[in-house]
């Protein structure tokens, strides 16, 4: 019998994109695995959707000159039984009895032998809270060996998960391992290969080999020594998950991965990349409402977000990693990275600031209060 997987994917509105990421899994090639549909609280009735689709009620078109269309058409058999829960449910491990019984209505043509379990948060707990929902119902359920946290805007190749599985159960020393993550809209183009480039202080976490051709990297595994893997496609070892704890909540989302990443090689565990293990991403799916600006400065252009938005990639990225630094690393040491940095890094970013944004002074603020709250922990979902 091949170690059970329990798949997490978080869903915030963008339920569409959920169901084509399920109708790739489902049709998966590793024989041992139940999925977990999480839902943080969307405001557009997402779950109902999600329901509705598992019914046999609804289903997604995929445009039939996409590449990846195989990967998720035609739509697997339905009904498919689920179990809903809500989160205090599902913190207690939900109800094995009644999941038991779903079994016998699995339909043939998927290739999982459990029901769905769906499960309502109640509130948008982020990346870090959403992930923990799943990994709390997966322990209270003492059932499994490893966790995958998948994306719920990406599709996978049949063998993704079944190439994660087979080198991390033979390999005991390593805590978790990553997929090559393709460009959904590019698919020959690499989004990530399974990680970031070598980090220094948690600093440059750029996506490793991002830009280049699928052709131009090698497809061997090896360790990231010194780098962290992308939450996009992460399976971790159970045994870890009880040893170095869960994501960070104080983040809420940006650095989670990197954070657990970083306990994880602190307490020894090995990280490794299996490029073999492909999926597709479509990048930034939580976040598909976000509208860029295209601004120009003499001959220079950059797309610019508007503040709104900019607590993404501005606030959260910038709070997140003094946060995880000083975490990590002490106070002091923290603030003299800060100050070093200052000359190369942020004073680059607020030039940007001057040149392209409207409400500079307001952009300006919001990085500085990012950088102060990282400092005196004044964490958690911003408002």
């Amino acid at each position: 019998m091949k170690p059970k997987v329990y798949i997490i994917t978080l869903n915030y509105k963008n339920w569409y994109d959920t169901i084509e990421c399920l109708e790739s899994v489902l049709r998966n090639d590793y024989p041992n695995y139940q999925v977990i549909v999480i839902d943080n609280n969307s405001p557009n009735n997402s779950m109902e959707y999600l329901k509705a689709w598992a019914e046999g009620k609804i289903d997604i078109w995929v445009d039939p000159r996409n590449p990846l269309r195989k990967l998720s058409f035609p739509p697997v058999p339905k009904p498919i039984p689920y179990v809903y829960y809500t989160r205090e449910e599902a913190e207690k491990g939900g109800n094995p009895d009644l999941e038991k019984k779903l079994e016998s209505e699995v339909p043939e043509g998927i290739t999982t032998k459990y029901p769905l379990v769906f499960i309502q948060s109640g509130d948008n707990l982020g990346f870090a809270g959403g992930n923990n929902l799943g990994i709390k119902y997966a322990l209270a359920k003492n059932d499994f060996d490893y966790i995958w946290f998948l994306n719920n805007d990406t599709v996978i190749e049949s063998g993704a998960l079944e190439k994660m599985v087979d080198f991390i159960d033979k390999n005991t020393s390593v805590g978790a391992v990553g997929s090559l993550s393709l460009f959904y809209s590019n698919p020959d183009i690499v989004q990530a290969c399974c990680g970031t480039t070598t980090f220094r202080f948690i600093s440059d976490l750029r996506p490793l080999f991002q830009n280049k051709r699928k052709r131009d990297i090698l497809l061997q595994s090896f360790e990231l020594k010194n780098s962290f893997l992308q939450g996009v496609s992460m399976l971790i070892r159970r045994r870890t998950i009880e040893e170095i704890g869960l994501f960070d909540e104080n983040l809420f989302m940006m650095f989670e991965e990197s954070e657990l990443c970083l306990r994880m090689i602190k307490r020894g565990w090995k990280v490794w990349c299996i490029p073999q293990s492909i999926i597709y991403h479509k990048v930034g799916g939580s976040r598909q409402s976000q509208k860029y600006v295209t601004r120009k400065f003499l001959w220079k252009v950059s797309h610019r977000l508007n503040l709104k938005d900019s607590y993404f990639t501005l606030y959260l990225y910038h709070r997140n990693f003094v946060y995880s630094v000083k975490k990590h690393y002490g106070l002091i040491p923290t603030i003299f990275f800060l100050l070093g940095r200052f000359p190369t890094y942020y004073l680059r970013i607020i030039i940007g600031i001057l040149l392209f944004d409207d409400k500079k002074l307001e952009r300006i603020k919001l990085l500085g209060q990012a950088l102060i709250d990282g400092i005196v922990g004044n964490m958690g979902k911003p408002c």
